[in-house]
């Protein structure tokens, strides 16, 4: 089996809406202490097969959940979503009872279309994050569409949601915001805010460079965005950097993110503390393999933790030709 690469990261559960396990396996001594190191197992399955025609080509920003315990009557032991980014996109599920797949595709897929009528008429929906709600006993649904506008949507079975809201858009930034996007949502008190959930999310500007937005709350419904990046690209030696995820390990928090191709196509890690006052860039958290599936470019960290042992489910390949990897802790 081939080696991934680098860092790793987190604690929990799948599906525990925190941030989870992490992905590594370059030398142990390059990697933060307590970071595991993971190695490729499979895809989470064969896109090309999906009855869903237009994940065939690429799918983006996995999302793994347990159902065990929140989900009545649940298809599998873990839900899988996805979705294609290019139009229509569309938000998808798949399913399995092993973390290590095969994963099979619900097949009414998309569970979210692009048109939610009377809500929204858009060219796409992408960007599946699906958080569960302790205090709601809900599978709350964070996606994009289009690239300015994030919303909500909340389900009881994890499949069937009902629309609730806008929840991040360009208008709740500063001028000169032209996306907001790829946005994930995570339990995390700030004592000293009054919230528990942070929100973090890709912003561009007029200027073409993709930084690390964030924001918090305390119902995960309605939110104060900070005016200012969490992480810049120049920071870390990129171009544009994105996707970030929130991890805690050794009572501390990180953030995790993928920069450009160009820039080395990396996951990248910077610790940011539990009040998020730290800017501590640890460098390079996850390296792509050369090869397939990865071919240099790995991005949208999603971790699990299954019988002891813990996964990262990942975006693999080229933007707009990914799959969905599977990565083990070894």
């Amino acid at each position: 089996m081939t080696q991934l690469s680098r860092r790793t990261v987190l604690l929990g559960t799948a599906g525990a809406g925190l941030g989870l396990p992490l992905l590594s396996a370059a030398p142990a001594s390059a990697a933060p202490a307590g970071f595991p190191t993971y190695r490729y197992v499979r895809n989470a399955f064969d896109k090309t097969k999906l009855k869903y025609e237009p994940a065939r080509s690429e799918v983006i920003f996995p999302c793994i959940r347990g159902t065990a315990g929140r989900v009545p009557n649940a298809l599998g032991r873990y839900y899988l979503y996805y979705a294609p980014h290019e139009a229509p996109g569309g938000i998808c599920l798949s399913y399995s009872d092993s973390l290590e797949g095969p994963f099979i595709e619900y097949p009414n897929n998309p569970i979210v279309a692009r048109t939610w009528s009377p809500y929204y008429n858009v060219s796409h929906v992408s960007s599946p994050y699906v958080l569960w709600n302790e205090s709601a006993q809900e599978m709350w649904l964070y996606y994009h569409g289009e690239n300015t506008t994030t919303r909500l949507a909340r389900s009881k079975d994890g499949i069937h949601f009902t629309y609730d809201k806008v929840v991040l858009s360009t208008s709740m930034m500063p001028a000169g915001t032209t996306e907001t996007s790829y946005a994930k949502v995570f339990e995390h008190e700030l004592p000293a805010k009054g919230s528990k959930y942070v929100m973090v999310f890709m912003i561009n500007t007029t200027a073409n460079r993709r930084s690390i937005g964030w924001g918090r709350s305390v119902d995960g419904r309605t939110w104060v965005f900070s005016p200012n990046s969490l992480i810049r690209p120049e920071e870390v030696g990129s171009v544009n950097i994105g996707a970030p995820t929130v991890v805690h390990r050794n009572n501390s928090t990180y953030v995790i993110y993928h920069q450009d191709k160009a820039s080395g196509g990396r996951m990248l890690i910077t610790e940011v503390g539990n009040d998020f006052t730290k800017r501590n860039h640890l460098g390079v958290f996850h390296n792509p393999l050369a090869g397939a599936p990865d071919n240099g470019r790995c991005a949208a960290a999603s971790f699990g933790t299954m019988d002891g042992k813990e996964y990262m489910f990942y975006e693999a390949g080229e933007r707009l030709a990914g799959a969905i990897a599977i990565a083990r802790a070894v």
